[in-house]
Parts: structure tokens; C-alpha cells; sequence
């Protein structure tokens, strides 16, 4: 393909393809050792492709930089594929400014307040198809509430009292050292029975169960978010929290306590053993002290605290499951959020309980 530079204007002729470029962009790069135009004449162009476009765009953002330059003599039907393919006409988005340090802690705060808000709407439609859904089963699937039973609180017994057998027993193990130095063999049992009841059955159980149920909902309901099966029953005009998540509401709020109690029980094997084997007490002392040190406040606060427990567990896993954002990366990020954000918020709930109740 012929190309010249007269008069500081670069002429060229022919066919301006795919085939024809690399010969093309080889002789100008020769002519432009030399020479500077500020003008290209397209008028001798008789054909011309994306490829020869794209060049044109490339020789117009070199030439540019060095000053002015022009487009002339383009016949209309060349123009016409010049203005379908080139990229000059595309506006380069401009970089976002980066936010300082008080930005970012503000950016932050507003972010957290966004979702606190969002948390607590979910919330309140959670509490308000629970009670409804205790009286009109409407809406939910048939045997679901035996089913989340089933998996959440049966399935969950095995490591929750290996668990709490071993904290029991390492607890008993370490306190056992002290109290045998003062000869309050018998207080073991008031630790034990004490601790576990108001404090760590509780606690360690919302823990498994965050870890174990609370990543199960979330990674469930992120899966039916990304799938689009939210979006179906939708469409069905079924709620998604009355369907999916009220049976798993309702579920944990019987199956918690009753974890909670079965953690107590094994964590007293556990310090039993040690207090039996090690301080040399009879069994009926260690269960006849555990039962007298403790009040009904004690047992209605362990067991009202987990009922807690387990409806952060559920709103939180549900919320970051509905909040899904793309596909598999994005159910495991749903799924790891809403392990850290349970534990955080047991954590929490339990330091307020154990300043209301102190």
C-alpha cells in the first residue's frame, strides 16, 4: 500500500486491512524517522476493516502527542467505518481520588451503620414470620421444622461433648492444682457447676454452632441467592425468610437449650473425673454441691442467653447469605463472614449478660 509525506501531510492509498497494516505501520515507521506530518489524507483510502481503524487510532495517538493533528479528505463510507470502530471517541474514565485516612474511618462507619440497619430489618421480618408461623404453617415446607432439627441440633452432639468433655476436664485438671494447695478440694464442684452454667456451656456452644449451623445457612441460602432460587420462589410469591429461614429459626430456638444443657452434663463428666480421681471426692458430694450452688436465675439466664445466642447465629447467616455478591468465591467470602460476625456478636451479647447479671 503506497504511502508518502509531502507538505508535512501523510497520504495514503489503497486497502487499509487486517492484511495489509503490518506493511503499512513498517514504511511509516521509516518515513516518520525523518519527517512530522500534522495532517493524514485519507482521501486515496478505497477500503478499509477494523484492523486498518484500530491503526488509524494508534498513528493518531502517536502523532498527537507531538502536536496538532488532522483528518482530511475521508470519503463518506470510510468515515462511516471509522466512526463504528474507532476507540478515540470513547471517554477514559477518570481514576477515582483516593480517600484519606478520616475518609476512610468515615466511609467505614457509614458502611457499618448501612448494614447494622439492614441486620435489624431482616431481623424484625425473621421475629415477625416466626410468630406467624407458629400458628399458620402457610408458606413453609412440609416436615422442614424436624428436618432443621435434625440438622442442627442431633447432628451437632458428637463434637459438642468432645468439646465440652475436654474444656470440662481441662478446667477441672487446672483449677484442681490451686484448690488442693489450700485444701478446698470440695469447692471443684462449685467451680464447675458454676462456670459452666452461667458462662462457658453457653459460650462454647454458640461457638460450635456459628461454626458448624451458622456457615450451613449462610452458604445455603448464599448458594440459593446465586442460583437464583430466591429470585424463584419470588415469583412464586413465597417469601424467602417465611420459606428458608423461619424452619431454621423455629429449630434452633428449642434445639439451643437443649445443647446448651447436654454441654453441661458432659463438661461435669469431664471435671468429675478429675474431681473424684485427683481431690479424692465422693460422687454424691461433687453432684450434691453442684446442684446446691446453683439458683434458677442461674439456669434461666444460661438458658434465655442462648436462646439469644441462636437468633444471632440465624439473622446473621441468613443476612450474609441473602447478601451474596457473584458466584462460588463470592458463597465461601458469605460463608466465612458470617462464622467471624456470629462469633463476634456471641462474644458481645455474652459480655452484656454477664454485666446485666453479675
Amino acid at each position: 500500500m503506497p504511502c508518502r509525506i509531502v507538505n508535512n501531510t501523510l497520504y495514503l492509498e489503497g486497502n487499509l486491512t487486517k492484511e495489509t497494516v503490518p506493511e503499512v505501520l513498517y514504511r511509516i515507521n521509516t518515513l516518520l524517522k525523518n519527517q512530522s506530518p500534522n495532517t493524514i489524507d485519507l482521501s486515496g483510502i478505497s477500503n478499509l476493516d477494523s484492523a486498518g481503524v484500530a491503526f488509524l487510532d494508534e498513528l493518531h495517538n502517536r502523532l498527537a502527542a507531538e502536536g496538532l493533528l488532522m483528518f482530511q479528505g475521508v470519503q463518506p463510507q470510510i468515515q462511516e467505518v471509522i466512526d463504528t470502530f474507532t476507540s478515540l471517541k470513547i471517554e477514559t474514565p477518570t481514576p477515582a481520588r483516593k480517600m484519606g485516612f478520616f475518609e476512610k474511618i468515615g466511609d467505614s462507619v457509614v458502611l457499618a451503620a448501612q448494614n447494622f440497619y439492614q441486620v435489624m430489618m431482616l431481623a424484625s421480618e425473621v421475629f415477625y414470620w416466626s410468630l406467624i408461623g407458629i400458628f399458620n404453617r402457610k408458606g413453609q415446607r412440609k416436615g422442614s421444622f424436624i428436618i432443621q432439627c435434625s440438622l442442627l441440633g442431633s447432628q451437632a452432639l458428637p463434637i459438642l461433648a468432645l468439646l465440652s468433655f475436654i474444656v470440662g476436664f481441662i478446667l477441672a485438671l487446672q483449677a484442681s492444682v490451686q484448690l488442693a494447695n489450700f485444701g478446698a478440694n470440695v469447692f471443684i464442684a462449685d467451680l464447675m457447676a458454676f462456670s459452666m452454667v452461667r458462662e462457658i456451656a453457653p459460650l462454647i456452644t454458640a461457638i460450635i454452632v456459628a461454626g458448624r449451623s451458622g456457615s450451613a445457612i449462610a452458604s445455603e441460602i448464599a448458594t440459593m441467592q446465586v442460583t437464583e432460587e430466591i429470585d424463584a420462589l419470588k415469583i412464586m410469591a413465597l417469601s424467602p425468610v417465611r420459606y428458608v429461614v423461619v424452619p431454621k429459626f423455629h429449630a434452633i430456638t428449642v434445639v439451643m437449650p437443649i445443647l446448651v444443657m447436654f454441654s453441661i452434663l458432659v463438661s461435669e463428666i469431664g471435671g468429675g473425673i478429675i474431681a473424684i480421681d485427683y481431690l479424692d471426692l465422693s460422687v454424691y458430694t461433687f453432684v450434691q454441691r453442684s446442684i446446691d450452688v446453683l439458683s434458677m436465675k442461674d439456669i434461666v439466664t444460661s438458658f434465655g442467653k442462648s436462646i439469644v445466642f441462636a437468633w444471632t447465629i440465624v439473622v446473621i447467616g441468613a443476612y450474609c447469605g441473602f447478601e451474596v455478591k457473584g458466584g462460588a468465591e463470592g458463597v465461601g467470602k458469605a460463608t466465612t463472614s458470617s462464622v467471624v460476625a456470629s462469633i463476634f456478636a456471641v462474644i458481645i451479647w455474652d459480655a452484656i449478660f454477664s454485666l446485666l447479671y453479675l
